[in-house]
């Protein structure tokens, strides 16, 4: 078709703008239809536990009949227990979560389109939607970062207990609400203690260089730069001793700490203390050092002491829960188990389970949720969701609705408006 005489456009050029100024206009006008009607909670906090590798939901907390890996029969490894709530059950490694699930929910039907390959279903389940061409997605960490912020200005609002890793960036939404990182828990985030050989007024005097250039320093236009300038900013407020104490763990009760249990434990526990300073968003990473050799990947005989795994978690998970819970926090932290993907039934030729994204568990506590123990329900055999699935952006829109976050709005990647959760809706039944 020619361009008409009047205009440069020519008719699919004008129908891709016309469709795009329409997006822009509707977008907001659609968040704004569905105000009224949204859940909203209560919570400030969240601690989301990752536990890199594909838990198994059948091993775990979706149990059905046993099966032989010896044999080739499909099945669970281990026997199931009854927990606190009537007709819910979780694995025989799980005994100290088992007292508690009536604060706890195995949202038992999370599922997504990605199997094969872990850096893409992580990047998922911290996204909650496929990689782009186009746009670098936030991570929901940063999502609840440059939605709520942090609570005290003597405390960053996202905190990463791990290695580094792109899927939990910010994305578009700029180096602000990226994350700090630490993978010591009792020495704190690396670059933020002085080093011995710089003393307090040799800091002090940097600090007053650094003030008096910027001064002389015409105002920033580059947003990059002004980032830049912002996080070096925070950083020196959080190198002061107040944010630093959250790092000594050997101020709490030696008891305590030896219920939460080893590295992993101690760093559910630093999460405890990081909530207390005013941290609003932390991830806690299972740490490399995986007691069974292999992690959650259970392929092979990496499955052999994977209740090893299953006890770590059982000791930090219940301990956490009831800490947060003596300290008075529960209901404000929403804790958040989450995992790349599930493993099916069937046992490899090694007697270990293979990858299922099409049905697997995550696992929410507190945040102030009416829990129920577990929610939708799988197969005979926890390899198909019977009732009830929760696709990733259903279970990003509970934790945003959760923190008072509205999960219908959109955000903004530069003049293009993004939905904030890909169009995920919470568990209603969560909040009663």
């Amino acid at each position: 078709m020619a361009k008409s005489p009047t205009s440069p456009l020519g008719r699919r050029q004008f129908l891709a703008t016309g469709a795009t100024v329409a997006g822009l206009s509707a977008a907001p006008a659609l968040a704004a239809a569905g105000q009224q009607d949204r859940l909203q909670g209560q919570a400030e906090h969240v601690i989301s536990i990752w536990l890199g590798g594909g838990m198994s939901q059948i091993d775990t907390f979706d149990p059905k009949r046993k099966g032989d890996p010896k044999k080739q029969t499909p099945g669970s490894y281990y026997d199931a227990i009854p927990t606190a709530v009537d007709d819910v059950s979780v694995c025989e490694h799980l005994p100290k979560v088992a007292a508690i699930m009536d604060r706890v929910t195995a949202v038992r039907t999370v599922n997504h389109s990605v199997i094969d390959e872990h850096a893409a279903a992580t990047n998922w389940m911290h996204v909650g939607r496929p990689v782009s061409g186009t746009v670098v997605y936030p991570s929901l960490g940063s999502i609840v970062s440059h939605e709520r912020g942090a609570i005290s200005e003597s405390a960053p609002p996202y905190v990463l207990i791990g290695y580094p890793n792109s899927s939990r960036g910010p994305g578009f939404l700029g180096a602000q609400h990226s994350y700090l990182y630490l993978t010591d828990t009792g020495r704190g985030p690396t670059g933020l203690a002085r080093h011995m050989t710089v003393s307090h007024e040799r800091q002090q005097r940097r600090e007053q260089l650094l003030v008096q250039a910027r001064r002389a320093q015409p105002e920033l236009a580059d947003r990059a730069l002004r980032d830049y300038d912002a996080a070096a900013e925070l950083g020196l407020r959080l190198s002061g001793p107040d944010f630093m104490r959250s790092f000594q763990l050997e101020s709490e009760p030696a008891a305590l700490r030896e219920d939460y249990g080893g590295e992993f434990g101690q760093r559910c526990l630093l999460a405890r203390r990081l909530v207390e300073r005013g941290v609003r968003f932390i991830e806690v990473s299972h740490n490399l050092n995986f007691l069974n050799g292999a992690g959650w990947d259970v392929h092979n005989r990496g499955i052999l002491d994977q209740h090893k795994l299953i006890h770590e978690l059982d000791d930090a998970l219940a301990t956490l829960v009831l800490d947060l819970e003596n300290h008075g926090l529960l209901d404000k932290t929403l804790v958040m188990v989450s995992t790349e993907f599930g493993r099916p039934p069937q046992f490899d030729s090694g007697g270990g389970r293979g990858h299922q994204g099409s049905a697997f568990t995550c696992v929410l506590a507190g945040g102030g949720l009416k829990h129920c123990g577990a929610y939708g329900q799988t197969n005979e055999l926890s390899q198909a969701i019977a009732a009830d699935p929760v696709s990733v952006p259903d279970l990003f829109a509970t934790v945003h609705a959760a923190l008072g976050i509205d999960y219908s709005k959109y955000l903004y990647n530069g003049d293009r408006p993004v939905p904030i959760t890909d169009q995920g809706n919470p568990i209603a039944k969560l909040f009663g």
